[in-house]
């Protein structure tokens, strides 16, 4: 069974403080973190392990899965 990195994903963005904020285009979400404003694009479903580390990448987050 593959590895569900949009769930692990989305644990370690709501613990850094970012909330999901709307639907984006096609299969993606908008999440925002409180506080600063600032918003990521995350696809719900996340391909790789890769993909999801370049997302934590973008949201200013150092760990990696």
């Amino acid at each position: 069974m593959p590895d569900n990195f949009y769930r692990k994903l989305t644990k370690i963005l709501k613990n850094h403080g970012y909330a999901f904020y709307r639907s984006g285009k096609g299969d993606h979400e908008i999440w925002r973190r409180n506080g600063t404003g600032r918003s990521i694009s995350l696809p719900s479903k996340c391909p790789s392990r890769h993909t999801a580390n370049q997302v934590l990448k973008q949201a200013g987050i150092d760990e990696k899965l």
